[in-house]
């Protein structure tokens, strides 16, 4: 049976806003939550960016729900420090937290300066840090001298059952690749097709776990108004590698979506006042396969979003 959560955007959303949205989410009968640590928005439009695991605490105290949250290890953060907030969140929730790693986009990581690596240089330090975050929650006594560097590194605070660790993926080559190291994967909306490729290059590399989906969607009660959240919030979100990865700040991304189109946002958003249309979506994204879909309503006003969903689409689901 499918899970059914939502995608809480501190890109978008002031944290206090936010944390009434997920209270009021399992209210309506949303059974999950996950989210992103990120520096910057995509936009100035956006205009928030929380720091999401001072977030974490506060969510997780007022709800039941399972939280998760997408992290680049590596460069603004030392795999160290996210092993020890892994182990807190983990110890004081036993069985609601999860982390999804991945290999970082520049407009967080510049923040700290320093240079920024070519991918296949990321990718070989997100393994490093995902083998040093391992080995710290199993309470080892942890030291490295390569593209990560730990010294006598120990977690003094570690929870009974390590919380899993997820690849975060958007090409069917990562999504292979996670499968070495990751207790599940987690991806975005995108073409049935090049999800099904997804999910078979985890499977059939052996990857293990849950896979879940985020999906990005604009509802609103009129299909004119659906439109106008999806391209004032969104156009400057859908852009792929390496433009999302490379661009530095919320400014450049504003000046090279300027000219983005409603219907280019429809390629990466589904937009629609149809609540059919939405059950459809989602039904169909269950049946390829995913085991958990968190529904991230793009717009910034997420009260409506949630009691309609939460009535009309949800039992349906």
């Amino acid at each position: 049976m499918t899970e059914y959560g939502i995608h809480a955007s501190h890109e978008q959303i002031p944290p206090g806003d936010l944390l009434q949205a997920v209270i009021a989410a399992e209210r309506a009968g949303f059974q999950a939550a996950m989210c992103s640590d990120h520096f910057s928005p995509w936009s100035e439009r956006q205009g928030q960016s929380g720091f999401a695991w001072s977030w974490l605490g506060a969510a997780l105290q007022a709800t039941n729900l399972s939280f998760g949250v997408v992290n680049a290890p590596g460069h603004r953060y030392h795999p160290a420090i996210i092993a020890q907030a892994i182990g807190t969140l983990g110890s004081m929730y036993p069985g609601r937290f999860w982390t999804a790693l991945g290999s970082g986009e520049f407009s967080n990581e510049h923040v700290v300066g320093g240079e920024w690596p070519r991918k296949d240089v990321r990718n070989a330090r997100l393994r490093e840090s995902v083998d040093v975050i391992r080995d710290l929650l199993a309470g080892e006594e942890v030291s490295r001298d390569g593209l990560i560097t730990v010294d006598r590194a120990r977690l003094w605070t570690r929870p009974e059952a390590t919380p899993p660790l997820i690849g975060a993926a958007i090409s069917v080559k990562t999504a292979r690749w996670c499968a070495e190291w990751a207790d599940g994967l987690v991806t975005v909306n995108a073409p049935e097709e090049h999800l099904r490729e997804m999910i078979s290059a985890y499977r059939g590399a052996g990857g293990r776990g849950p896979i879940a989906l985020q999906v990005h969607l604009s509802w609103a009660p009129t299909e004119t108004e659906a439109e106008e959240i999806a391209h004032h919030q969104w156009r400057s979100n859908i852009f792929k590698p390496p433009v999302c990865w490379d661009t530095a700040t919320a400014e450049e991304f504003d000046l090279i979506s300027a000219n983005v189109t409603v219907d280019q946002v429809r390629e990466s958003v589904n937009i629609s006042a149809d609540l059919e249309k939405h059950v459809d979506w989602l039904k169909g994204y269950a049946a390829l396969g995913f085991d958990r879909i968190y529904l991230h309503h793009v717009g910034q006003d997420l009260g409506p979003f949630v009691e309609t969903f939460g009535a009309k689409v949800l039992p349906r689901l």
